[in-house]
């Protein structure tokens, strides 16, 4: 229960009035924008709601439909009450990123009280929908909590795995899933296989009929070949349910798409030598810039900036064929060897990419900004430009260091060194308003010419990253104010500041390691900075970098601006990337309105439909970043299945009840090291502090903490790493250890042993 009320916000009896005036049908969205509660203050609020809902509940007045009073029954009126001890399964996650379960047993007619998940109780894997537990459960007010007593194994329909062949042929085989929580292989009964062979990747249903052992399944579909390195990113699609291929309708409407070559009534800016700064392999160039000194004698020092997006509304109109596979997607997809675009190549890599030479429709924003790279004014306009040139980030910098390609001499002065110059003064204005400075480490992975992992190498951060990046940052907050300033439904990119528990949970571990921090009334990210410039160079510096990232909330897209927290912005859109982000494409249609500049825009696509495909744009990002995720662990499970046995320097990346998490220094690769590994002693964990604890040795394991670990196993079908630590005697005792034995701690390429067999992937030497 909410004991005070800070004094700058509504008293409980105000907002208790106000959802009384509606209805009960208002929730915590509408009670903030009615009384401007924003940013932490967003998490006494649903507090307070919880009381308010209890008091409403008992009163028996109605609520709104997500958060339904508790239904009585018909008999003597009593509230249906849920058992001290029930099975309960993940449904979602609510606005505020609490996982909501439902009872599996429940008889009445009415809704199920609502359920929240005490997401510290689950051991194993995070939970997510979909997973089934066992649950105490208890209330808190008129909502229950459920603390996980154990997980539950779901049966799944339909399981992705690869197939072993019995031996003799025609007896029917096993499957090994390919989902790392499902240990036991599935046996697949003669009949059942449905014409795969040893190596196959299927997609299996399971059937009925053993209570004990490992389940029956039927092939009913065969993918591919594991074999074949393509496999990997398509069982990433599949799993995650993520659409491979685009309608007939959609196809067809690209495929009629034609060139826009008519100036109509846009402005000509094809003289203007815009230019796009992308890595080396880009396949998509949706972003131009360009930067000359303002000639206005009242901004000395200024400059005009001009940032040019390729005006994918003009292709993709409101619930069209191509709008509609396009919602289903909501964002690209990257993965080592491919890429699931948002919208059919024909657009994506052609009509919509700004390719050098080529006459292409845009969305552009010019900016004017002062000597301290302060923006005075901006505005949009739909035109026509011509790129100068695609350049790599590499050649842009090394151009600028004074060592330039034959082919950009000509773009040096005019071009490079103004968007340099521009984007020194943004930067001052970056650190101004101080912004959450984590400069986390990037890789990219290398494919050899057999589509594995030939190498994974460092990505340099170099200053060119840096300008295209804030000339990036400075649109998106253009269009934000646009879109706000003419009351046109806006798609922000929401970052919201960490809640207090994470932040007394990061004040508990940097304490640890003898760091104060007192985050006060309100966060700031220069907070977090103070932490991390104390450390900079230091040995604990990793640690503290994960500990803060670990802090952070996830950033969502909303029609409701609760501000940037990471950035450091009280208003922030996305509106730079249309080709590969439907958040973007939103903003651009809302902006056609907002500037009465033709055609292409919102329509008759009213507040509600865009709040909702804003939410669903959320989730698809979810589902992607879960999916190159899963495609990247496999293809570097393949990368390292030679090296087991083999010892590597390491960072401890996470503690948890059953273990640690590491990441190698050398590749970025990731993998669990169980507790039953630690054999030297048991080991509590504290999760304060984030560490774990010897209860005979006093040893402490903290994150971020260097290591040295030996790869026990690697394995491509679900793309799991186990490792252990390794003291100098070669013991599992803790403690650091020499790189010895296979692969010294380095990566070799694979290549398949002669007449390898039986779905093992190829492997490189």
């Amino acid at each position: 229960m909410v004991k005070s009320v800070p004094p700058h916000l509504p008293s409980k009896q105000e907002i208790r009035r106000f959802i009384d005036e509606s209805g009960g049908r208002a929730g915590k969205r509408e009670v903030g924008k009615a009384f401007g509660i924003k940013g932490q203050d967003r998490i006494w609020l649903k507090r307070l709601l919880k009381d308010i809902t209890a008091e409403r509940d008992a009163e028996g007045l109605p609520g709104r439909k997500d958060h339904p009073p508790r239904e009585r029954r018909e008999s003597g009126g009593r509230q249906q009450r849920l058992p001290p001890v029930g099975v309960i399964e993940v449904t979602e996650a609510d606005e505020d990123g609490d996982l909501l379960c439902r009872p599996l047993k429940w008889e009445s007619d009415a809704p199920p009280p609502r359920i929240e998940l005490v997401e510290k109780t689950v051991r194993g894997p995070a939970a997510k929908p979909g997973d089934q537990f066992l649950a105490r459960l208890g209330r808190d007010g008129q909502i229950y909590q459920a603390r996980v007593l154990h997980r539950l194994e779901v049966t799944a329909r339909k399981i992705f795995g690869v197939f072993q062949q019995a031996v003799p042929p025609g007896r029917g085989g096993r499957v090994q899933p390919t989902d790392r929580k499902l240990r036991q292989e599935m046996i697949i009964e003669p009949g059942h296989d449905g014409g795969a062979t040893s190596g196959d990747l299927v997609m299996v249903e399971t059937l009925p009929g053993r209570a004990l052992g490992p389940r029956l399944g039927k092939v009913v579909e065969v993918v591919g070949s594991f074999d074949d390195p393509r496999a990997i990113s398509l069982l990433a699609l599949q799993t995650h349910e993520i659409p491979r291929e685009f309608s007939p309708e959609a196809l067809g409407a690209a495929a009629e798409a034609m060139p826009v070559t008519d100036l109509g009534k846009r402005t000509d800016l094809r003289d203007m030598p815009l230019v796009t700064i992308d890595p080396p392999d880009a396949r998509d160039h949706d972003d131009a810039i360009h930067a000359v000194t303002d000639d206005d004698p009242d901004n000395p020092g200024g400059y005009r900036l001009t940032v040019a997006i390729a005006d994918v509304a003009w292709y993709v109109w409101p619930e069209s064929a191509i709008d509609r596979d396009a919602q289903a997607r909501g964002v690209s997809v990257y993965f080592p060897d491919r890429v699931a675009p948002m919208l059919p190549e024909r657009l994506s890599g052609d009509l919509c990419s700004l390719m050098p030479g080529q006459d292409r429709p845009v969305m552009v924003v010019e900016i004017v900004i002062d000597a301290t790279g302060r923006k005075r004014r901006h505005r949009f306009f739909r035109a026509m430009m011509r790129s100068a040139a695609n350049i790599a980030y590499a050649d842009a910098q090394a151009a600028i260091d004074g060592d330039p390609r034959p082919e950009l001499d000509g773009l040096l002065d005019p071009v490079l060194k103004p968007l340099f110059a521009a984007w020194a003064l943004l930067d001052q204005a970056r650190q101004r308003r101080g912004p959450l400075e984590l400069d986390l480490p990037e890789r990219k992975v290398l494919l050899g010419d057999d589509g594995y992992i030939a190498g994974i190498v460092p990505q340099e951060r170099l200053d060119a990253h840096r300008v295209v990046e804030e000339f990036m940052v400075l649109a998106n907050v253009c269009a934000a104010e646009t879109l706000e300033r003419r009351g046109k439904p806006c798609v922000y990119r929401v970052h919201e500041p960490p809640d207090p528990e994470r932040l007394r949970g990061l004040k508990d571990f940097l304490g640890t390691l003898g760091l104060s921090f007192n985050a006060g009334d309100v966060v700031k990210p220069a907070m977090f900075n103070r932490a991390l410039s104390k450390v900079a160079g230091q040995e604990t510096a990793p640690m503290v970098s994960e500990a803060v990232l670990r802090a952070q909330t996830a950033a969502y897209y909303d029609t409701e601006n609760l501000g940037h927290f990471g950035l450091a912005l009280r208003r922030y859109a996305h509106f730079t990337s249309p080709i590969r982000r439907y958040a973007d494409l939103l903003v651009h249609r809302a902006l056609i309105d907002a500037m009465g500049a033709g055609a292409g825009g919102l329509g008759d696509t009213d507040a509600d439909t865009v709040q909702r495909l804003a939410e669903q744009t959320s989730t698809f990002e979810r589902r992607a970043m879960l999916a190159e995720r899963d495609a990247l662990d496999r293809f570097t499970a393949i990368f390292l299945q030679d090296q087991v046995g083999g010892q590597f320097a390491a960072r401890i990346s996470g503690i948890t009840r059953f273990g640690m998490f590491v990441a190698l220094a050398e590749t970025g690769a990731s993998g669990i090291i169980p507790m039953r590994s630690l054999s030297s002693d048991f080991f509590d964990f504290d999760e304060a502090a984030m560490q774990l604890v010897g209860r005979r040795t006093g040893k402490v394991w903290r994150l971020g903490e260097r290591v040295t670990v030996r790869l026990n196993e690697a394995s491509p079908v679900t793309g799991g790493l186990a490792f252990e630590i390794i003291d100098p005697k070669g013991d599992s005792s803790g403690g650091k250890g020499s790189l010895k034995g296979p692969g010294r701690g380095s990566l070799k390429p694979h290549r398949p042993p002669p007449g390898q067999k039986r779905g093992k992937p190829k492997r490189r030497r």
